[in-house]
């Protein structure tokens, strides 16, 4: 801990605020030396572990790390808790953290050799957001100028509308250096090899034209590393898990959170004797494959049960597996783009820790959640979260599935430990945030497409006055 604050300073009515990334600062550090010295990527260019001082300007743009634990009420004779994430009102995802990490790496890399670095991130939506308000709060206070410190943002066309307008979308000029771009291919997660492939082929090529280098962000250890805050805050505001065991749940795509939290725990006390944590996975019907991995060891659609269509009412039924929906509208349906990860190297480690330490995981369907959704709109009143009272003005449905994964599973009796602590990852609606216009983003489907626009961001702006911005 590295703030003078006090737990019950912090604690208010039966919620603990932190502002996470500058109350664990030293702990925090130290993770990211860890991950940059066993990174998975070593070849390609990062800037290296080193964070800037904690001086005031820092303290200003970590203030968006804000994170709580709230008191839920119980359900039936479980435990329920919140690990609020989502309360940076600039993204209102988890994903802040690992941002706000990352682009205070690239400040002190800049303050160091004096090269400018531009970002390059793939993602379905909420990654870019999140690394683009990480951009905007260093330049806003002072860390970097938008001479030296850029991103790209690459995602797939069905998630554009989840990605929130600012000054870097805009501005015409903090538009060309941050550019974002659409990919209209039948696999939304095709970005991220689109994204990669782009690097390889010409991150050399742009730092040699322009003198900045060119980090491709989407490294498991970027993330994890910023995640320890989760296992750090649980160490810090919570009682030791009771006998049963504490369930951590999340609605996951790839993990990244929960194995963050889990690479947290190796820097809090206890050692050998601790508890170890149990995790839940909660997915939809379009990309289940983590579930699928945990239930049978492999990817394959073939395991998941057969549906049923009701001509009369139109909906799908199956009753020969618990671990998903009774009823859906679509045995492939997409409740959130946000999830669009199939087959994620990450499932393997996740699947040994859950088989190893106990936990769980469900699939959930749209149908399953708009039942549940005035449930947990009073659940998470203590929380100070305020779902729309028309869930068609949510367009974060993250917190929504993991609360409708956790209330389903209790009731089938698939998680049956006494506490539960909900990773609350995001949630937001229609009021929060504008999406960037249409007529502000850029299209590319292949590397050779993404090279102009990326070579207009990284450019002088001598060289583009005249051009489309």
């Amino acid at each position: 801990m590295n703030s003078s604050e006090t737990s019950e300073e912090l604690q208010r009515a039966g919620t603990t605020t932190v502002p996470a990334l500058s109350r664990y600062w030293e702990t925090v550090g130290r993770a990211v030396q860890v991950m940059h010295e066993n990174r998975s990527l070593p070849g390609d260019f990062t800037p290296g572990a080193q964070l800037p001082p904690l001086d005031d300007a820092m303290l200003r743009y970590l203030e968006a790390s804000e994170a709580a634990v709230v008191d839920l009420p119980d359900y039936r004779d479980t435990r329920m808790r919140l690990l609020d994430l989502r309360r940076n009102p600039g993204t209102r995802t988890t994903k802040t953290f690992a941002s706000l990490l990352m682009v205070a790496r690239a400040v002190a890399y800049i303050r160091r050799t004096g090269e400018p670095v531009t970002l390059l991130t793939p993602s379905s939506g909420n990654k870019a957001t999140a690394l683009r308000d990480a951009v905007l709060r260093a330049h806003r206070a002072g860390l970097a100028d938008r001479d030296h410190l850029r991103i790209v943002s690459v995602v797939p066309e069905r998630a554009r509308t989840k990605l929130w307008d600012s000054p870097l979308s805009s501005d015409p000029e903090l538009r060309r250096r941050n550019p974002v771009l659409s990919y209209s291919g039948a696999n939304p997660s095709a970005v991220k090899e689109l994204a990669r492939d782009f690097h390889d082929n010409y991150a050399d090529l742009l730092r040699t034209r322009y003198g900045s280098a060119l980090w491709y962000t989407l490294d498991i250890g970027n993330y994890q590393a910023a995640d320890t805050v989760r296992a750090l805050m649980e160490e810090e505001l919570l009682p030791p898990p009771p006998v049963g065991g504490r369930v951590h749940a999340h609605a996951v795509s790839s993990a990244f959170g929960l194995l963050g939290h889990h690479y947290g725990t190796s820097f809090t006390g206890g050692g050998e004797h601790r508890m170890p944590p149990h995790y839940f996975l909660v997915q939809h019907m379009n990309t289940p494959d983590m579930v699928l991995d945990l239930l049978h060891g492999d990817f394959s659609r073939e395991r998941m049960p057969r549906y049923a269509l009701d001509p009369a009412t139109g909906l799908y039924h199956q009753s020969t597996d618990p671990h998903f929906p009774r009823t859906t509208h679509h045995p492939d349906e997409v409740i959130d783009p946000t999830f669009y990860t199939r087959t994620p190297k990450t499932s393997r480690t996740m699947s040994r820790l859950i088989r190893e330490n106990g936990g769980g995981g469900v699939v959930v369907s749209l149908h399953e959640c708009l039942a549940r959704y005035p449930q947990i709109r009073e659940m998470l009143r203590p929380a100070g979260v305020e779902l729309p009272h028309d869930p068609r003005g949510l367009r974060e449905w993250s917190l929504v599935m993991v609360f409708t994964g956790v209330l389903e599973a209790i009731d089938r009796g698939l998680l049956t430990e006494p506490e539960v602590l909900v990773h609350g990852s995001g949630s937001y609606g229609d009021t929060d945030f504008t999406p960037i216009p249409a007529q502000r983003l850029h299209h590319a489907d292949d590397p050779a497409g993404l090279l102009p626009i990326v070579s207009r961001a990284m450019g002088p702006a001598s060289m583009h006055r005249g051009r489309r911005p």
